[in-house]
């Protein structure tokens, strides 16, 4: 018996130390994202570490569980070198892939706004130029990786420290009774372990129990780790029906049938400059009435274009990577757990911008100077039923390939307004740009041209702006010019400057503009708004003989109720009225006023309170998000036949 509690505290001690390189780990996490993860004092630091340890003891024990079930099986040669070595062999190979998965999010993190989940293998599943974006990675970060092989030497030199004693044991009936009852009491112990503790009898916890465990929602990506969130979302169908309310009351709360019939403008060419990255913040003109103290726009184009345009001050994503904002903006469909573009229920016929313009006899075509096929652009396309599609294979001139994503912005942008000069008009267009991006460079000729600013995404928005300058320049000569709008906003955030846009709810916080020629948009509107919406306010300006399937409403008519929705990786936020609520896709575990953009101070709890109008519209609108996506309902005429 002595010799298998030698063994057991060997075992024990090894665990434990990974715990001790989870906190350090955890410590670099906040480190690099601490502008976005506020913790205002030591005892909060620690005591939120202390919360993470449930969520570092599931990972742990996943990452370790084949060691574990073999330290705890009484191989009478356990204690030789050679057994020892195949064991360390094993330890770090398991521990090792997880825990580097940490050191991934110290940078992901910024971009994301979540730790990592299996979505990342969506977003890379269709990129051309793995190779170098990791290239890229390393080059830019290359501190991350010094941390990493640091701490992992001082981890195998401390394993390497913990020795076990060489004991001869009488390998009897009473020694096999003792190693099998005290085996399947530490098994038991790390289920309980696993599963997040022994209170939670009908499942082991999710990343949505992050928000449980804190006050403040923004604490819930600190008490995670990247290798617990990555395990809990393999292989998860997050695509499952509701049932909160039966159907006429869905249908009564939601009216997701809309009727625009308003038309403004006769036959008018519409195109849609979906900016990479741009968020709200970089903008000059979205900032006039925010107080921000030694704000700094990037933006002069776009600041003074805003002069002649109406833009939408309030507006936000409904996702948080690009493969999730066409879908969004085109069909207003959202992604959350999941690209929508990536799901199972991604195949099937979708009522869009697309499919209105077809029927009204536009051409339709969409533009990316990335390889064709980036982003998986080109496969939704054709889903959506564009017409044409230009991409880095029809620029054809790879001299001004950037390298790592496609054509820079500036001329691709320029064979944007020539090619669509030789389509046929009315035209419905789509352009996504791609500079501003990660690893932010801008062309060699433009080296120390636009303001670097106070972080990377700074400078390449200076220069896709110019970019944008330059094409309307160009386009202002074209006869198909004066008959056409423009809507500019953008697929999603990146790097936040400024506090306020670092706040979790205005991490999604994008700029919607409305552009023609005639100067017939003009102004600002503060009203809540999101990117579901441009669908239906496109198709209110034009005029529509046939009802659509939207969840959105149009800007420009009465009728709909102003919301937003978006999924923080662990949780929905849902903001309507006055109101911002929390809701785990069950129930809702949070209410807070609409101005607490850090989502502080919790008042689920005040019976002064009434949130119930803005808890029936949210679970109205995912209960059927999820019947029409999964009954493959997306196509208005299709669903009423």
């Amino acid at each position: 018996m002595y010799s298998r509690i030698e063994s057991y505290k060997t075992l024990l001690l090894r665990i434990s130390l990974a715990y001790v390189f989870y906190f350090f780990a955890r410590v670099l996490f906040y480190f690099y994202n601490s502008n976005m993860i506020i913790i205002e004092s030591f005892y909060e630091f620690f005591y939120l570490c202390y919360i993470g340890l449930t969520f570092d003891t599931s990972a742990i024990l996943y990452a370790n569980v084949l060691f574990i079930l073999i330290s705890l099986i009484p191989f009478k040669n356990f204690t030789s070198k050679k057994f020892q070595k195949g064991m360390t062999i094993l330890y770090f190979s398991t521990n090792l892939i997880a825990y580097s998965t940490n050191f991934f999010d110290f940078i992901y993190y910024r971009f994301s706004q979540s730790r990592l989940t299996t979505r990342v293998f969506d977003i890379l599943e269709n990129e051309t130029n793995k190779m170098a974006l990791a290239g890229s990675f390393i080059y830019n970060y290359w501190h991350v990786f010094i941390f990493f092989f640091l701490l992992i030497y001082v981890w195998i030199y401390l394993y390497k420290k913990i020795k076990i004693k060489t004991v001869h044991a009488d390998y009897n009936f009473k020694f096999y009774l003792f190693s099998s009852l005290s085996s399947l009491f530490i098994i038991f112990i790390c289920v309980i372990g696993v599963r997040g503790g022994i209170g939670n009898a009908t499942r082991p916890i999710n990343m949505v129990d992050a928000h449980r465990f804190v006050k403040k929602g923004i604490h819930a990506d600190f008490v995670l780790n990247s290798p617990f969130s990555f395990i809990r979302t393999f292989n998860k169908n997050f695509f499952k029906k509701k049932n909160f309310m039966d159907s006429p009351k869905v249908n009564e709360v939601l009216s997701p049938i809309k009727m625009v019939n308003d038309t403004i403008f006769s036959q008018p060419n519409v195109m849609i400059l979906v900016m990479e990255s741009f968020g709200r913040e970089y903008i000059g003109a979205f900032n006039k009435n925010r107080n921000i103290k030694d704000y700094i726009s990037y933006t002069p184009f776009l600041d003074s274009l805003s002069n002649n345009s109406l833009i939408f001050t309030n507006a936000y994503a409904n996702g948080r990577q690009s493969i999730e904002a066409l879908p969004s903006i085109l069909a207003s469909v959202p992604s959350f757990k999941i690209p929508f573009t990536s799901s199972p229920y991604a195949n099937q016929e979708i009522q869009s911008l697309v499919s209105v313009f077809n029927k009204k006899g536009y051409s339709t075509s969409f533009f990316h100077g990335a390889p064709n096929g980036s982003m998986g652009f080109l496969g939704l396309s054709n889903i959506l039923g564009f017409d044409n599609y230009f991409g880095k294979n029809e620029f054809s001139d790879n001299s001004l390939y950037d390298g790592f994503w496609g054509i820079w912005d500036e001329p691709f942008l320029q064979y944007v307004n020539n090619t669509t000069t030789k389509l046929k008009e009315p035209f419905f267009s789509t352009f996504f740009s791609l500079s501003s991006h990660e690893p932010f460079y801008v062309p060699n000729e433009y080296e120390g041209v636009f303001p670097l600013g106070d972080v990377q995404m700074h400078q390449v928005i200076g220069y896709s702006d110019n970019a944008l300058r330059k094409f309307f320049e160009s386009a202002k000569k074209e006869p198909w010019f004066d008959n056409t709008i423009f809507i500019i906003t953008a697929d999603h955030t990146n790097q936040f400057w400024y506090p306020y846009y670092a706040a979790p709810v205005n991490r999604f916080a994008i700029p919607i503009l409305f552009y023609h020629p005639n100067n017939s948009f003009k102004g600002e509107n503060n009203v809540l708004m999101q990117q579901m919406d441009i669908f239906p306010s496109i198709v209110d300006l034009v005029g529509n003989k046939e009802h659509i399937n939207s969840w959105g409403r149009s800007v420009f008519s009465n009728s709909g109720q102003p919301f937003s929705i978006n999924y923080s990786g662990t949780v929905y936020h849902f903001t309507m009225d006055n109101y911002t609520l929390v809701f785990d896709g069950n129930e809702v575990i949070g209410v807070y006023d609409i101005e607490d953009y850090w989502l502080e101070n919790n008042i689920i709890n005040d019976t002064n309170i009434d949130f119930s109008k803005e808890e029936i519209y949210l679970k109205a609108f995912i209960q059927d998000y999820m019947d029409r996506i999964i009954d493959r309902k997306l196509n208005y005429f299709k669903s009423s036949e």
